[in-house]
């Protein structure tokens, strides 16, 4: 049968989940105010209810909701899906899960944090309250400790995402902390990770903590700027 050239065709249609539907509306009306931080939504039975799916559907969109930190899941008598407000460490999975996901490499993820950490730098000079540095200082001190290979990774995450944090601005801080897992982990490698490579970043960082304690931004941005660059080169031969 010949088909009609000026019949008009249709695309396949691509029909969201039910669950990504409801995860999605759930979510608008968190944003909204509808459901406060630290209310309950409604139990899971009453949401079947209400909008006529199943219990396996309804599980799924509060557990994508979960993931995405909207609601935290509480079990017991009092327990079910109380509403959270999305913080840095969101921001940060969702980053670390784009970086897995996709593939990212090495090079491009230290051309990124060399771009992004001397402005957090100078933001967190400007913005630095007491609590942030006794951040930075508990984690200079932890980087100096005699520890394992894995004490002065966790130690330099530390750092780095006390900086971000220090910075006022929780979108820099998750991207920071997500650079800055992947980064280490690569890292692990003790033929890198030596004595000398330890005492130039413990250097490196109380420089850089030194500006900041200062309120001295022009100083945090080149100080973490050579640091940053450094310790990419280092890493990349």
């Amino acid at each position: 049968m010949a088909v009609d050239p000026l019949r008009p065709v249709l695309s396949p249609m691509h029909v969201p989940k039910a669950s990504d539907v409801l995860a999605e509306d759930l979510r608008e009306r968190i944003l909204r105010g509808d459901f406060p931080v630290d209310t309950a939504l409604p139990t899971e039975r009453t949401l079947v209810t209400q909008t006529q799916l199943s219990r396996t559907s309804v599980h799924e969109a509060l557990r994508i909701l979960e993931v995405q930190g909207f609601v935290e899941i509480r079990s017991g008598r009092s327990g079910g899906a109380f509403v959270t407000s999305p913080g840095q460490d969101s921001v940060a999975n969702s980053v670390s899960l784009l970086i897995r996901g996709r593939g990212i490499g090495m090079v491009r993820l230290l051309e990124t944090r060399a771009a992004m950490e001397p402005s957090c730098a100078e933001m967190a000079a400007r913005h630095r309250s007491t609590a942030d540095l006794d951040a930075l200082e508990r984690a200079n001190d932890a980087l100096a400790a005699d520890g394992t290979l894995e004490d002065f990774l966790a130690a330099n995450i530390d750092w780095h995402v006390a900086v971000a944090s220090a910075s006022g601005s929780e979108i820099l801080g998750g991207f920071l902390q997500a650079l800055s897992r992947s980064v280490y982990v690569a890292a692990h490698n003790q033929g890198f990770v030596d004595v000398a490579v330890r005492r130039i970043t413990e250097l490196a960082h109380r420089r850089v903590t030194a500006a900041i304690r200062d309120q001295d931004p022009d100083a945090a941005r080149r100080r973490m700027g050579r640091h940053v660059h450094a310790y990419a080169e280092a890493m990349l031969s």
